[in-house]
């Protein structure tokens, strides 16, 4: 089949020994690519278009060699990426990864089991409820949240990413709610969230059939001791005008971090709120969720006994890798309810779970029908890395950031905007001459951002919340050491400099 070869002369389409020798040379391609990543520009310089005008507009009618595609991936691929984990790469939140996450994915891919039900690979079904449990006891999850936990609905689930677990845990809250008020009622459900709610929370409940005009973004301020959190009375209040005009509150999304500026929902008190109303409560901890592992920060998860569901990403700060968002629900029952179909061909012995034969079909607990072997990525990571050494992760991430922090608060010509949590400091650079006109800032802020970022050298991102414009700088890959934190601090200063100058 060309130079390409991975038939043997049987005709197979897989050559073992083909294999072996090609996965050494991409290995070793990853391995270069790594100890080279610091000479990328973090930020891919490239425009609209540059890439696909590269790339032939057919694909080819015979094989290629694996060099002729590796070197258009150097030549081609590799200036077009955005290099997320350079340890320069300070924007949005980390999408980090370990030698044991992609080991963890090549045994993934290897295997290529599509596991969506017990009988069709038992093993890919009862380690990922291990996993989950492990996970679950390591962020100090109520028992109520596990397979172990005596309930005997509780349990967890790897989705791809946060959007499929708020479509599961909605899909089951409005499938509970049309069973009380009928179908003919559905466009009077009602969700809530805060204006800092991650972006996917509204786009799912549109793709949920919730009434765009039905979903409530409650607003946060910059309020002393839980700046952009949200606000109890303000729901309360919100819930009430909608109950008087014969609305029906459903479902409640509460966050640990949010994107722009990592603030902390008051978990206990929108708890109060939501059981008060008969609504599911679910906790977005995407990113902050990872810090959890850690005792020092268990409190941000004060009341979440009360969620009915909550999910963390470990593809985030947990070393990873894409793919991985673990979603806790107390009552899985009612996601099977709303989301089982069992076609003919699917039907066996262990198809349908009862008190005799609780088997989990993990088919049921998600959209799509097949799933990979995700567990086995985040079964290897925890393994390999250990619970401690994760926490030293962590730790060093948050306080690489505290340092930076000290470094923004020692130089008069910035101002932290948000108070610090986790790993992720919100400053801006302020001209004293501009007479605190926030247009003025934000324009000065706009071009330090373009200063650093098309410099190559560094990525960092922005926000604007509660009409401030602030710059976000977050610590999370693998390989950022205090080095690169320092050196990514004075490149900002430097851009002051010349901003200010002129």
């Amino acid at each position: 089949m060309g130079s390409f070869d991975l038939v043997n002369s049987n005709g197979n389409l897989f050559n073992p020994e083909e294999f072996r020798k090609q996965a050494y040379q991409v290995v070793d391609f990853i391995a270069n690519y790594y100890t080279q990543i610091e000479s990328y520009p973090v930020l891919s310089q490239v425009k609209p278009g540059d890439i696909r005008n590269q790339l032939p507009n057919t694909a080819p009618s015979q094989s290629e060699s694996l060099q002729a595609i590796l070197k258009d991936i150097t030549n081609v691929i590799i200036p077009g990426m955005t290099h997320w984990q350079s340890p320069n790469f300070f924007a949005f939140f980390p999408n980090n990864v370990s030698t044991a996450a992609l080991l963890g994915e090549m045994l993934c891919t290897g295997f290529n089991c599509p596991g969506f039900s017990w009988q069709v690979s038992p093993a890919i079904t009862e380690l990922e409820m291990v996993v989950m449990d492990w996970l679950a006891n390591m962020i100090n999850l109520p028992k109520s949240f596990l397979f172990s936990g005596g309930s005997g609905t509780g349990g967890g689930i790897i989705q791809n990413t946060t959007s499929d677990a708020i479509i599961m845990t909605l899909h089951a809250a409005r499938d509970r709610a049309i069973k009380k008020i009928g179908t003919e009622n559905m466009l009077k459900l009602v969700v809530y969230g805060s204006d800092q709610t991650h972006s996917t929370f509204e786009k799912v409940s549109k793709a949920m059939g919730i009434n765009p005009n039905n979903i409530r973004l409650i607003p946060t301020v910059m309020e002393k001791g839980r700046p952009f959190s949200m606000c109890p009375l303000k729901l309360r209040k919100e819930i009430e005008n909608d109950v008087a005009k014969g609305l029906v509150p459903l479902y409640l999304c509460g966050s640990v971090g949010t994107t722009s500026t990592n603030a902390v929902d008051p978990l206990e008190q929108l708890a109060d709120v939501a059981t008060e109303y008969g609504m599911w409560f679910h906790v977005d901890a995407a990113y902050a969720g990872s810090a959890c592992i850690c005792p020092e920060f268990q409190h941000f998860f004060n009341g979440i006994e009360r969620a009915d569901s909550v999910s963390m990403n470990p593809h985030k700060w947990l070393l990873t890798g894409l793919g991985c968002c673990c979603l806790w629900v107390k009552r899985s029952d009612l996601i099977v309810k709303a989301m089982r179909v069992e076609p003919e061909y699917l039907k066996n012995e262990w198809s349908s779970s009862t008190e005799s034969n609780p088997v989990v079909n993990f088919k049921d607990w998600q959209l799509g029908a097949s799933r990979k072997f995700n567990s086995i990525r985040l079964w290897i990571v925890l393994r390999s890395h250990g619970v401690e050494n994760l926490q030293n992760h962590i730790r060093s991430d948050v306080q690489m950031v505290a340092d930076f922090e000290m470094f923004v608060k020692s130089d008069p010509r910035f101002e932290i905007v948000v108070p610090r949590l986790f790993a992720l400091v919100c400053f801006r650079l302020i001209n004293p001459n501009n007479n605190n006109s926030e247009d003025a800032n934000e324009l000065l802020n706009r071009k330090l951002l373009d200063f650093v970022n098309s410099s190559g050298k560094i990525y960092v991102s922005h926000t604007i919340v509660g009409g401030i414009y602030m710059l976000r700088f977050c610590v999370g890959t693998m390989l950022t050491e205090e080095c690169h934190v320092i050196a990514a601090w004075k490149l900002i200063q430097e851009g002051a400099t010349q901003l200010l100058k002129n």
